[in-house]
């Protein structure tokens, strides 16, 4: 039996409340259920109050076993900001100019270098997916961070057989723009997108003006425009068809298989429910004043979304 987790972003308060009416008790030095497993759908650091604490209680978690979690993009942000990069000097292979530093300025501020650097060599062994075959414990079950693509982690799969894991030549073979791991990485980890058409734009979550907006990659194409395709919902987003390219280039997730859960779109929703019938966002926005949202599962994994719980932003 598990309990599924959204972006937790530095929220401690929020994610030990949101345990606590899960069942879970701290002993023996870690959050625990004696049935239950939590798994966490990654995007620990960065924007909360407390991500020293976050990462911490995580951490704690699954060394003990008593949870399970997949690689977030700001997970991946942060090994690449630290990591300098061999072809510039003085370079790292996520730049450090002023978007990219505000991103992280608050990860920086709570949690020291030492420190930060245990936790981040940690996090690497995160996997990029966790989904279970038959006789499995995670039969039935999908997780990623953002989207479910089978292409993309094939991709994905090979260099982490090729560089030995999360290791520092991925890391710079994923942080090239030019590479297919780097085009893999960015569909599993941030979620595909589309061009907008011409004089459309929207405002993200931090203020800045985008001509590219996510898609619900999961959805039949079909029929849909670029205001409907769009994820989260946008209503200024233009009523115009979808470009060929998105729709040439679309993946939707089976009807029939198993549920995917993940996070990473900054729902506003104001109750979570289900995108379709398998396929389950849990970010709901508790870094914008929205809520941290979990999912618990029990006995047939795949035969049912699940319940939801939910803890408002403090």
């Amino acid at each position: 039996m598990f309990d599924l987790i959204g972006d937790i972003h530095g929220h401690a308060a929020e994610l030990e409340e949101l345990l606590r009416r899960m069942g879970y008790r701290q002993y023996a030095g870690a959050w625990r259920h004696p049935e239950r497993t939590a798994i966490f759908v990654g995007d620990f650091l960065d924007r909360g109050p407390e991500i020293r604490a976050t990462l911490r209680l995580v951490r704690d978690m699954l060394e003990a076993g008593s949870a399970l979690a997949v690689l977030g993009n700001h997970e991946w942000n942060a090994f690449a900001f630290h990591t300098p990069d061999p072809d510039a000097a003085g370079e790292f292979l996520r730049r450090h100019h002023a978007r990219n530093e505000h991103q992280v300025a608050a990860t920086l501020a709570q949690v020291s270098g030492p420190e930060l650097s245990s936790h981040l060599a940690f996090l690497r062994t995160l996997p990029i997916r966790l989904a279970g075959g038959p006789g499995s414990a995670l039969a039935g079950l999908r997780v990623v961070h953002a989207c479910w693509d089978e292409v993309a982690f094939g991709v994905i799969d090979e260099a982490y057989g090729r560089h030995g894991g999360l290791t520092d030549p991925f890391l710079i073979e994923g942080s090239n723009p030019e590479s297919l791991l780097f085009a893999a990485l960015e569909i599993v980890l941030k979620g595909k997108e589309m061009q907008l058409p011409a004089g459309d734009s929207l405002v993200d979550k931090d203020g800045q003006r985008r001509v590219l907006a996510r898609v619900r990659w999961y959805a039949p194409p079909a029929g849909q425009t670029v205001a409907s395709y769009a994820l989260p919902h946008f209503p200024q987003l233009s009523p115009a068809p979808l470009p060929a390219r998105v729709i040439a280039e679309a993946r939707p997730y089976p009807p029939a298989a198993p549920p995917v859960y993940f996070g990473h779109y900054w729902l506003t929703d104001p109750a979570p429910a289900a995108l379709a019938p398998n396929v389950v966002c849990l970010d709901y926005s508790v870094a914008a004043g929205g809520f941290l949202c979990g999912c618990r599962l029990d006995g047939n994994v795949a035969a049912q979304v699940g319940e939801f719980v939910t803890v408002r932003s403090a």
